[in-house]
């Protein structure tokens, strides 16, 4: 039906019924590029956005919330149990040392959410990499002598050589995702954790916009739902064994599964 009324109705009244049939909240569309995502999308660089993301993970690092994610606090931490038993088992293999690159980190959602762990390890750097403002952010109100906060890969391998890549909620809101994952397969990372992905029911790769509710922040973006055969496959192709796949606490959605996978190379 929808190929059908994108090929027989003007592009403002395809536009006025994807309004329409979309929800309030949540993911909608099935969009030919990106570009018409985004065009139908606020984007992600909203200040709205990082100024709600950072008094959360204030709350968090002055112990008035425990847990952040997205912006929301929460009076239980959330773990995800896979991806933490991934990190303590990747810190078992490399002689209790855990060094991490979290690529699209936020402010240290994941860092912190798992806090407690890891300050009993006795070596750790988690190493952040994001865009711009938010490493602004992060370098000035929350960088210490674990957590780091990197504008590009290159800096972060050049200073800290992470063997550990952490890839939570992020790939699906990359315009080339498997671009990216292709250049961050390149540095030959001994362990791979995907956390918190979308992966299409229909086994194809979909581009929607995701609509955040407004009690969070007013926002929406472009959001990939991943062909999980094609993407695992693109990392085993380098090199790499799927030793663990799970549910994701995002659970399932409409149209989708929230996943996790964690690679080791072989």
């Amino acid at each position: 039906m929808k190929k059908i009324l994108k090929s027989i109705l003007p592009p403002i009244l395809v536009e006025i019924y994807r309004k329409i049939k979309s929800p309030k909240y949540g993911w909608f569309g099935d969009f030919d590029s990106w570009s018409d995502a985004e065009k139908a999308s606020t984007g992600y660089e909203s200040n709205e956005i990082l100024n709600q993301i950072r008094e959360s993970a204030f709350k968090v690092k002055n112990k008035e919330a425990v847990y952040e994610r997205d912006g929301v606090v929460f009076e239980e931490v959330e773990y995800s149990w896979p991806l933490l038993a991934g990190l303590m088992y990747t810190t078992i293999q490399s002689k209790n040392k855990l060094n991490v690159l979290d690529f699209g980190g936020s402010l240290g959602s994941t860092y912190f959410q798992n806090k407690k762990f890891l300050d009993r390890l006795d070596d750790v750097s988690w190493n952040i990499i994001e865009q711009k403002h938010f490493v602004d952010i992060g370098k000035t109100d929350f960088e210490d002598e674990r957590l780091s906060f990197y504008y590009d890969i290159e800096n972060c391998m050049e200073a800290k050589s992470p063997d550990v890549l952490v890839l939570s909620s992020v790939l699906q809101y990359i315009e080339k995702p498997y671009e990216l994952l292709s250049d961050l397969l390149n540095y030959d990372f001994k362990f791979i954790m995907i956390d918190r992905t979308p992966f299409s029911t229909e086994r194809r790769d979909i581009i929607k916009v995701q609509n955040v509710p407004e009690s969070i922040y007013k926002a929406s973006y472009p959001c990939w739902f991943f062909d999980e055969k094609k993407l695992v496959s693109k990392v085993k192709d380098s090199n790499y064994e799927l030793i663990e796949k799970f549910e994701a606490n995002d659970g399932k959605k409409q149209e989708c599964e929230f996943n996790g996978m964690i690679f080791e190379r072989k």
